[in-house]
């Protein structure tokens, strides 16, 4: 199991997955030792009558090696468990930066689509509101010419109505003689 409160860099695992392998060689290179000295023991006593005293105490030597044989191959059984929990710790956090690596990327390239992604939704939101506006400013110019249109009627008809009128030039007896209109009172 990963102990959540003790989290070590990737760099750590190496150092201590180095460290346990040197164990392990060096427990590998005591067994063969072992192995050997009981090898040349067990070869060398072949030739002569085993000595009571003396097989006494190889037994004794030969149980000890086989308990210390045990404890080194429980260490080595321990140290490989070790190893492996390890190297499964190594895997799930390498798998964990690779699926975070993806989300970073992921998420760096939607960062970078996000101006486009806005400028588009912004121009959809935006045309219906550039059509009304056009439509009211047309409708606006042609209100102010019609506007203009009455003002100028009301205007002339105005002027005509008071005798605000230019003169009629004509053929009349008085032709040299201008009549101007006169205001009134005003």
């Amino acid at each position: 199991m990963v102990n959540q409160a003790k989290v070590l860099s990737a760099k750590e695992l190496q150092a201590e997955v180095s460290r346990l392998n040197e164990e392990l060689q060096m427990r590998d290179q005591l067994v063969q030792q072992l192995s050997q000295e009981l090898f040349r023991l067990v070869k060398g006593n072949t030739g002569f009558t085993p000595n009571p005293e003396t097989s006494e105490r190889q037994q004794a030597q030969m149980q000890s090696m086989r308990e210390q044989l045990q404890e080194v191959e429980q260490q080595v059984s321990f140290y490989q468990e070790q190893i492996n929990e390890r190297d499964a710790e190594v895997y799930q956090l390498r798998q964990t930066v690779q699926e975070l690596t993806d989300r970073s990327m992921m998420l760096e390239q939607v960062v970078q689509e996000l101006p486009g992604v806005y400028h588009q939704k912004f121009a959809e939101r935006i045309a219906p509101v550039k059509e009304k506006v056009e439509m009211l400013q047309r409708e606006n110019r042609q209100l102010h010419a019609e506007l203009q249109s009455v003002s100028y009627r009301l205007a002339v008809k105005n002027r005509r109505a008071k005798g605000l009128d230019l003169p009629a030039l004509g053929a009349s007896e008085d032709s040299a003689i201008i009549k101007m209109p006169s205001f009134g009172n005003a």
